[in-house]
């Protein structure tokens, strides 16, 4: 009979069957981050008698609304709330013989939206067809878990967001052997803002030993200098009219006063690119910015599958979206890249006033440039493998290019959601979502990515072989070579 009730170190937890997974949702890997354990690092949950029922998702963390959240169904998680620290774990239906390999997902948003229960995330295509144990999560996002307070004094943290992660992965080591899942064969994956969170895993002490493998989708290295962190907090506060000697009181502010204020704080930013709420190096939880870490060896036993879409930046600058004034568009790549001044004005220079040229230079600078960074940092140390997505459709203006997020369905083979937008997935787009997957599935189980018919070779410089994920996939060496050099890459 199929295993569904499950001792965890916490208290029995009771599953269900469906489309050959056993798949349980909502367990608590966290105490509930209130009151006093707002802007704390994460505690050991509540241990539990009796059986508790795992058969619906946890709330989601609270966030702003995201217009595009819906483009491929609704979030299926409890309504947003403080009380969010919630995993989900999809297994096939037997597991016997050895333990299976562990695939955590990180999920994307800004650092400020997006959740472990997004319907594209479901997990039971990985189980049933990789034969894998599948987990998702959810942390806390924006100001709750990305506002730098750790120099507020005691009762605060900095990173909240990122140490709900590390708690999660705890959980798995000390938990997921009970549902089959080998805890020394743990990869992480994410998107976006899950990937920048992976770069900075990657670079906490905390994270050491909790993964072996690392999967980063469209999204390396992204911090705020303590400085800018520390201005940003200080401007919530007045907003909130709380001077920092009474930085207790933001234990008390209602969640709706919080999110409101910090929607203020980013129409006086004059954008709404720039993220205001990502990691900080505080000195303590993240100490150094993870590119440095990385360049210096730190996560020298990580294999890493590292890559972007070629057209990132067309779900954010739409052809229609308004021209940015110059002003706010060099402070945007300021805060997005570090990279400022004269230096920014020339690579600005290089590309067409025009919305297309904009997301052209968000896609180049923000997520291609810094994962061809992250991807020569640690081929220096491990073994790394860089990718890049080209798949386009035009039965969709959002598929007309190969825009960010595109490769989620792909990577988790859920082309059926395309009917979401009246779109149908052709034989050849199946094709290529098994490829993605199976390369990623190889990879957790063996730590090198396999594809079928080829061999896609490491990363190395200066040959910078990289896979072209699209329906005639293949490789490619140092694609884009000219622009990459005008990058300084």
């Amino acid at each position: 009979m199929t295993q569904l009730k499950v001792d965890t170190q916490y208290g029995t937890v009771e599953g269900v069957s469906k489309d050959g997974v056993r798949i349980w949702k909502g367990l608590p890997y966290a105490k509930p981050p209130i009151g006093e354990l707002r802007f704390q690092a994460p505690a050991a949950p509540e241990s539990w008698e009796g059986i508790r029922k795992a058969d619906t998702y946890g709330p989601i963390s609270i966030q702003p609304v995201n217009e595009t959240a819906g483009l491929f169904g609704q979030d299926a998680g409890a309504a947003p709330s403080e009380d969010c620290l919630y995993l989900n774990v999809w297994a096939p239906e037997e597991t016997v013989g050895k333990p299976l390999p562990v695939m955590v997902w990180i999920h994307g948003g800004a650092f400020v939206t997006g959740s472990g229960s997004v319907p594209m995330y479901d997990g039971t295509k990985f189980a049933r067809q990789g034969k894998v144990i599948m987990v998702s999560l959810n942390y806390r996002l924006g100001v709750l878990g990305f506002m730098h307070t750790g120099f507020l004094g005691e009762g605060f943290t900095s990173n909240a967001g990122l140490l709900d992660q590390i708690a999660a992965l705890k959980w798995v080591q000390n938990n997921i052997a009970a549902f089959g899942g080998d805890p020394q064969q743990v990869t992480v994956f994410g998107e976006s803002a899950g990937s920048m969170s992976i770069a900075a895993l990657l670079a906490m002490p905390e994270a050491k030993g909790l993964f072996q493998h690392a999967i980063m989708q469209s999204g390396a290295s992204q911090i705020m200098p303590e400085p800018a962190a520390r201005s940003i907090t200080t401007g919530l506060l007045g907003l909130l009219g709380i001077s920092p000697q009474e930085a207790g009181k933001l234990k008390t502010v209602p969640p709706e006063q919080l999110m409101k204020a910090a929607g203020e704080l980013r129409k006086r930013y004059g954008n709404d690119i720039a993220m205001l709420q990502q990691p900080v190096i505080d000195g303590v939880t993240l100490p150094h910015e993870p590119l440095a870490a990385i360049r210096e060896g730190f996560a020298k036993d990580i294999a890493l599958i590292i890559g972007t879409n070629r057209d990132e930046g067309g779900l954010f600058i739409r052809p229609d979206s308004p021209i940015m004034e110059e002003k706010d568009w060099l402070q945007a790549m300021e805060l997005m890249t570090g990279i400022r001044g004269e230096a920014a004005a020339a690579i600005a220079a290089r590309y067409p006033r025009t919305a297309a040229g904009q997301a052209q230079i968000l896609t180049d600078l923000y997520f291609w440039r810094s994962a061809l960074q992250f991807a020569a940092a640690q081929s220096r140390h491990a073994s790394v493998w860089m990718y890049r997505f080209d798949w386009t459709s035009e039965a969709h203006p959002y598929l007309m290019q190969a825009i960010h997020a595109g490769e989620i369905m792909f990577v988790f083979d859920h082309l059926e959601m395309l009917g979401n937008i009246g779109v149908e997935a052709d034989a050849p787009a199946q094709a290529l979502a098994r490829r993605m997957q199976q390369a990623w599935i190889s990879f957790a189980k063996g730590g090198q990515p396999a594809v079928e018919g080829t061999v896609w070779p490491a990363y190395q410089l200066p040959e910078r072989a990289t896979y072209i994920f699209n329906t005639d996939s293949k490789v490619v060496y140092d694609p884009d070579a000219e622009k990459r050099s005008l990058l300084g890459e």
